[in-house]
């Protein structure tokens, strides 16, 4: 298996095509909670509370106002993130506060934002030849 460093995580990264061998052997009920975490940050919404979150901990009310989701909203995607081992929760009065539970978090979402960032660059010259490329009408457009 080839490793390297991971830009900047301090974790190594695996730079090989092998199978990874943690989930190679799991059962399927391992593999169903193994889904069910990847499917609590398959959420645009709340990868974006993920990244307001990586500063500081913030009330619902903060992180509604921040992203113009209502307290409701904010709040079962946090108690999501929460229930997956994501973030922490706190009751101050009668605010409720998030917190960064597992920054590994962020290594992930950086793996998986190198990963695409590399296919968009193998992609690049695919998608430039026909950026200029003029577009046939077809019957119905004339």
């Amino acid at each position: 298996m080839n490793a390297k460093p991971a830009a900047d995580s301090g974790i190594m990264a695996n730079t090989s095509t092998a199978p990874c061998a943690r989930m190679q052997n799991l059962s399927a009920e391992a593999l169903a909670q193994v889904a069910a975490y990847f499917q609590a940050l398959a959420e645009p919404a709340r990868l974006r509370l993920l990244n307001l979150l990586r500063g500081s901990e913030r009330s619902v009310g903060e992180l509604a106002e921040a992203t113009g989701y209502s307290a409701a909203n904010v709040s079962r995607h946090l108690a999501l993130l929460a229930q997956h081992g994501l973030l922490s929760r706190e009751v101050r009065g009668t605010s409720v506060f998030y917190a960064i539970a597992d920054p590994a978090v962020y290594e992930l979402c950086n793996l998986v934002c190198d990963n695409l960032a590399r296919r968009f660059e193998r992609t690049a010259p695919q998608r430039a030849a026909f950026a200029g490329t003029p577009r046939r009408r077809t019957a119905k457009a004339r």
